[in-house]
């Protein structure tokens, strides 16, 4: 058993990059990075060497740093074997329910789509920490712009499964406004106001609102509570209705929010 060094460095103008760190052995890994300067500084700052880089999906903010920092340190880039075609650099190619090594932390990957057709993301059990992507996010989750409501939906409710201290290591800073936005749904609910006072104390303070962990969320979310019949009520639906429906109206609101 290995618990990973976790330390997210803000990049862009709302994304994050993790370098998750094995003590252990020394590996370290970053997570969806989209440039590579700010991620050699970090490691440099820390005395890190990077061995992997973890790959969630295809988009340009989560990948255009592949291959500078492949260069720059020689590590191995890990993603989807669905989606290698989009991954730059790609090395090591996962599926759903592989796992692999970061030096003697084991991560077990699951397929997530959703946000788009080839989203996975990395669950780290030891630790225990997700590196869930543009999948799901602090009191949010990400745009549809691959797949059905019925997939993200789908997704979420595995992630959802997952232990709550687990850690929800999110790549964006959208806590604030995902915040603003659940108060529309569950204004009473005692969890996510607490969220949202912590997430501000954190911002005024320059610090990142994440990792959340995932209890927080399953408490105060409302994208992984569409089957809670307090949020079909606030979007106009019947308590019973199929929650990937109550779901999707969630996201085309929030979509126009």
């Amino acid at each position: 058993m290995s618990t990973l060094v976790i330390e997210p460095i803000p990049v862009l103008s709302d994304n994050y990059v993790y370098l998750a760190h094995d003590p252990e052995t020394g590996a370290t890994a970053a997570v969806d990075p989209p440039v590579a300067e700010p991620v050699l500084a970090a490691l440099a700052r820390k005395g890190w060497r990077l061995s992997h880089i973890l790959a969630t999906h295809h988009h340009g903010d989560h990948i255009a740093g592949n291959v500078e920092l492949k260069q720059a340190t020689g590590c191995s880039v890990v993603g989807a074997r669905k989606d290698a075609a989009r991954i730059p650099g790609i090395d090591i190619e996962v599926a759903e329910g592989d796992s692999f090594l970061l030096g003697a932390a084991p991560a077990v990957v699951m397929e997530t789509p959703g946000h788009t057709s080839g989203h996975i993301v990395y669950w780290f059990p030891d630790t225990p920490a997700l590196f869930c992507g543009d999948t799901l996010f602090s009191l949010g989750c990400g745009r549809l712009f691959e797949g059905t409501p019925d997939d993200m939906w789908s997704s979420l409710v595995k992630l959802r499964g997952l232990p709550a201290e687990t850690l929800v290591c999110c790549a964006h800073e959208y806590t604030a406004t995902n915040g603003r936005f659940a108060r529309l749904v569950e204004r009473d609910n005692p969890a996510l106001k607490a969220r949202i006072d912590q997430a501000t104390r954190l911002l005024a303070a320059g610090r990142p609102s994440v990792p959340s962990t995932m209890g927080v969320e399953r408490a105060a979310n409302p994208f992984l509570r569409a089957d809670v019949p307090a949020v079909a009520r606030a979007v106009g639906m019947d308590p019973g209705s199929d929650p990937a429906i109550v779901f999707a109206e969630l996201r085309r609101r929030r979509n126009a929010f």
